[in-house]
């Protein structure tokens, strides 16, 4: 245990309260979050209904996603979410793929199935319109071949969701 009235400990703390202070004093004009960089001046986000275009709809991908997107923009950020046309990020998306392949085959037998999944992104910067873009995120998710669709999207769910949501956050607010 740090004994704070030895003079060396008290130095030492002192001296990192400093230095964290100094950071983020050097730091405040934009924050950030797991490499997340958002100017100080934008303040509010709409992230509109994901819609689900492709060929095969599974009907609870639009609403689950567009949830869990909207869940992880306002809990790794300072963003306000609202509704209104006037937000400084305008999120949109597209389901456009939803299919399955085979991947593997054993015995003459199909082995192993990969359900692709795209998303098409819009995003608008109201503030600055130079930083609009239009990407495409997809996602590949293997199963069993002895699983049907159904078995597979409800054992792959959560992955779904998590790596869908996770691909279009860091497309939009990481700058890579």
């Amino acid at each position: 245990m740090i004994s704070m009235t030895n003079p060396l400990h008290r130095t030492f703390a002192i001296k990192t309260v400093l230095l964290l202070f100094s950071a983020m004093t050097l730091f405040s004009g934009c924050y950030s979050f797991r490499d997340v960089s958002i100017p100080p001046e934008v303040k509010t986000v709409r992230i509109n209904f994901i819609e689900n275009k492709a060929r095969y709809v599974n009907p609870l991908l639009s609403p689950q996603l567009t949830d869990k997107l909207r869940q992880k923009v306002i809990s790794q950020t300072k963003l306000t979410q609202i509704q209104g046309e006037d937000a400084h990020y305008d999120i949109s998306g597209t389901i456009t793929d939803y299919s399955v392949t085979t991947t593997g085959i054993a015995d003459r037998q199909v082995a192993s199935n990969r359900l692709n999944i795209t998303v098409q992104i819009v995003f608008k910067n109201r503030l600055d319109e130079k930083k609009n873009f239009e990407a495409s995120v997809t996602r590949n998710f293997d199963f069993n071949a002895s699983l049907s669709l159904q078995q597979a999207e409800t054992q792959l769910n959560e992955t779904i969701l998590r790596n869908l949501s996770d691909e279009i956050f860091n497309r939009i607010f990481s700058n890579w």
